[in-house]
């Protein structure tokens, strides 16, 4: 049975580790990842795309920060959009070729989408999410004098800006998404967690300097768009209980309450697993069919053959 499945990309799937993150080596990434989507697309599922933006917006920031002497450098928020039109690009060309060599007459669309966060979120008040490149700690100390930026030292190997990660909220181009859900395109949206703006008291909207768990986001875009399956898609084939150790356990298919036991018991670190294992549960509480957590090979294979950890309701 056909059903609406929301996908969200892991970093693998547009850059690799080691790898120097080049256009030629970017877009092969996407070739292969489009090749899995494809193969549910031709299921006759209805395919909605969300990624990660990482490495691509921390090359922004370091081409900002190059050019800062000759070109005004643009805020954050103006950064994300520029790598949803980037990475959005990828994937329609990519996918959009795969589909004419499998004989399939569909339209992708790169939505830019915006992500609503309270101004109130306690995230404001204690930035934590690192971004772009590693400085000295002279350049840190004068970016927070003369800018008020906060800047940590990051595991030992120079020092980043820092900025806040608010939970997302809702979608402002929601309808716009739906819309072209059901009349049978394939859409990209909320890449790299969106971007993130509040609601003025007019009700206008506006973009903050902070970054939105891409994880998090998937799930509101899942529940917002109605899906049945949230499936997360990343490079290791399961979630473990006990990883790294001799003790480790793959978790196949887990009841909602077993796999919120696991989370509150710290099973899932908060910078890898965590924030994946956090947007299936939600997922599944709210609703929503079942949640797969899967490596990219087995996109398939895990939506038809429970090859990933799956969470479904008790």
């Amino acid at each position: 049975m056909a059903k609406v499945i929301t996908v969200a990309l892991g970093g693998n799937a547009i850059n690799k580790p080691g790898q120097k993150g080049t256009a030629e080596e970017q877009f092969e990434n996407v070739r292969n990842t489009t090749k899995q989507i494809v193969k549910m697309i031709k299921k006759g599922h209805k395919i909605i795309i969300t990624h990660g933006n990482g490495p691509q917006v921390g090359s922004i920031l370091i081409q900002q920060e190059a050019g800062s002497d000759q070109v005004p450098p643009m805020t954050l928020d103006i950064c994300g959009s520029q790598t949803q039109g980037q990475i959005g690009y990828m994937i329609q060309q990519s996918l959009g070729n795969e589909m004419k060599k499998e004989g399939i007459n569909k339209t992708v669309v790169s939505l830019v989408t915006q992500v609503i966060v309270d101004r109130n979120d306690e995230a404001f008040q204690n930035p934590r999410k690192p971004v772009g490149p590693f400085f000295d700690e002279e350049h840190a100390k004068k970016m927070m004098k003369e800018k008020g930026e906060t800047w940590i030292e990051d595991a030992g190997r120079g020092w980043r800006k820092v900025v806040p990660s608010p939970i997302p909220k809702g979608i402002v181009e929601i309808e716009a998404i739906k819309s072209l859900v059901d009349a049978g395109f394939i859409v990209v949206a909320s890449g790299g967690g969106g971007i993130p703006v509040v609601i003025n008291e007019d009700g206008t909207y506006t973009g903050v300097e902070a970054v939105i768990d891409k994880d998090r986001a998937g799930e509101v875009l899942a529940e917002e768009v109605n899906a049945d399956i949230l499936m997360i898609l990343t490079d290791v084939p399961y979630a473990a209980i006990n990883y790294g150790t001799p003790e480790q356990k793959n978790l196949e298919k887990v009841k909602l309450s077993e796999m919120k036991r696991y989370f509150a018991e710290g099973h899932f670190k908060a910078g890898s697993m965590g924030p994946k294992v956090e947007a299936a549960i939600k997922f599944v509480e709210n609703g929503g069919e079942k949640a797969i957590i899967a490596s990219l090979e087995n996109a398939l294979e895990a939506l038809e053959n429970d090859k990933g950890t799956v969470i479904i309701p008790d």
